[in-house]
Formats: structure tokens, sequence, C-alpha cells
């Protein structure tokens, strides 16, 4: 997705040098109030209510910073990439346990207590972030537990500061997630988001919209007239899209042709995608 049409505003915030994106309008200066995202996967707003479209979503355990909040809903801005827009209030807890673990896998479940056969209790995304406070094994299945009371497999978390070695790697993981505009997360994802949660992973945190990558990951690339110069893990841009390199001749990118995280040639690619939207803009080396 690209960045938005709409007036972006910097200020001087708690973030230093951060900058307020999105289609949002700060009035004044406020101070934000620490908190963070309580819910599987927030949808963050252009507007304060329940049909605005999506700009972009939050994670479970992203901490974010609440600047103004009104009949139930907050215009906040999450700290790791200065993404600001509205979310439910209902969607928003406390900074009460220090988060300890990042999911490590596409998908997980969270559950009522140590034991796979209990109803699940909620869903988790890679790249959301929890507390772990203890541990416990059932039937040789081994769970974390969280300050809730709830559970989650061990094997699907990993400490913070434990990244991968290949953000391509990552991202191959998302082949068949759903194609979602303004999606983060495994169960819907959009081209730029598979870019920032794949780098994330990788020790990386990079900006969130595609136009935004394009002026800021890397260096800029020669692909050579035949694009024998990309390898694995270069980027290819688009006019509103990005895709990743897996060798010189393909690339995954999340997209609306099939409507999934899919390899594609990149010479199918640009052949398909030029028909409407032009050639590649540009190519960086991260």
């Amino acid at each position: 997705m690209t960045a938005h049409d709409a007036r972006l505003h910097a200020f001087r915030s708690d973030l230093a040098d951060s900058r307020l994106i999105g289609e949002v309008t700060a009035e004044r200066f406020v101070a934000g109030r620490p908190a963070r995202i309580s819910a599987s996967v927030a949808e963050v707003r252009k507007a304060p209510r329940p049909d605005a479209g999506t700009n972009t979503q939050f994670l479970f355990g992203d901490d974010v910073l609440v600047f103004e909040q009104t009949e139930g809903w907050a215009w906040v801005q999450g700290e790791r990439d200065g993404y600001v827009g509205y979310v439910a209030d209902a969607m928003l807890g406390g900074r009460d346990h220090a988060s300890t673990h990042i999911v490590s896998v596409p998908r997980t479940f969270l559950y009522p207590g140590p034991d796979l056969r209990f109803p699940i209790a909620g869903q988790l995304s890679m790249g959301s972030t929890v507390a772990v406070t203890g541990a416990a094994e059932t039937r040789g299945t081994h769970y974390a537990l969280l300050p809730s009371g709830k559970a989650v497999i061990a094997g699907h978390l990993q400490p913070i500061g434990e990244v991968a070695g290949d953000y391509v790697s990552v991202a191959e993981t998302f082949l068949g997630t759903p194609y979602l505009w303004g999606g983060v997360s495994g169960f819907g994802i959009d081209c730029s988001g598979l870019v920032q949660l794949a780098m994330r992973m990788a020790g990386r945190n990079v900006l969130r919209d595609s136009d935004m990558q394009a002026a800021s990951i890397g260096e800029p690339l020669d692909a050579g007239p035949d694009f024998s110069g990309l390898r694995r893990g270069d980027l290819v841009f688009w006019k509103g899209h990005v895709a990743i390199m897996t060798d010189a001749e393909t690339m995954i990118h999340a997209n609306g042709h099939t409507m999934l995280v899919s390899r594609e040639g990149l010479k199918e690619a640009i052949a398909r995608i030029g028909y409407l939207y032009g050639g590649p803009t540009g190519f960086r080396r991260p």
C-alpha cells in the first residue's frame, strides 16, 4: 500500500524526530499516554468509526501512544514505526508487564490454560509480543504462561532480541496467506506489510508503506537491462507495490492478482503488472 494523499503532519513527540503518518490532523501538541494493544489485531482506521477504511494494523503487544480519546475511539501512534490512526478503545490496555517474547511462526493459538485440548481463547500473529511469566508441560507439550493465565505453545515463541538470519526465509513462511489491504499479520497481509514484518523478524525496523520503503530501505540498485543484477533479498518496486526477490528470477509478494502471498517469475510479473500500472519504478538492496 502507498502513503496516503492526506496531509502528513510532523511534530516533536516523545519519539524523537518521529513523523505522524496517516489520515489524521494534529490541531495541537499533546503528550502521548503510553498504552499497549491488547487485541489480537487492531485495525488502524482513517476516522473514528467502524466503517472507516483501514490504513494499517497493530498487533498484540504493540506499544502505542494515545493522544486523544472520544466516544470509544483513540487516536494513537505506534511507537515502532510512527504510524497513526484511530483504534477502538477496547483494543487498548496498560503496560503492566514488560514483553519478553515474540511470536515467531505465522499464526498461533492462545489457550485458557496449558492444554491444547482446551477451547482456544484467541489467536496471535507472528510479530505479536507477550510477557512470559511461567512454563508448564502437559502430555509432553511445552507451554509458555502469560500474566493472564493463558498459555501459548512455547515453541512458537522466541526471546525478544533473537532474530532470523534471512528475512526472505521469514517472508516465505507466509506463502498462501490471504492478501489483505492494510494487513500486517499472519491472518492477512499486504505487500509492504510482508516486507515490514519479515524484516522486523530479522532485526530491522522499516517504514510501513511501499513508497516510504522505496525511499528508505537500503540502497538504490541498477538491476541491468535484463535484470541480471538482482539477487535474493533485493526489493522490486512498482507504483503502489513491492516484491521480494527469492532468487535472481523469482519473487514473492502479497498481491491482489492471486489474493495471496505467492511466488511469481519477475519477468512474468513485469509483463502482467505493466498492462495496468507500468513497469518497475525502482530496485533496492537492503
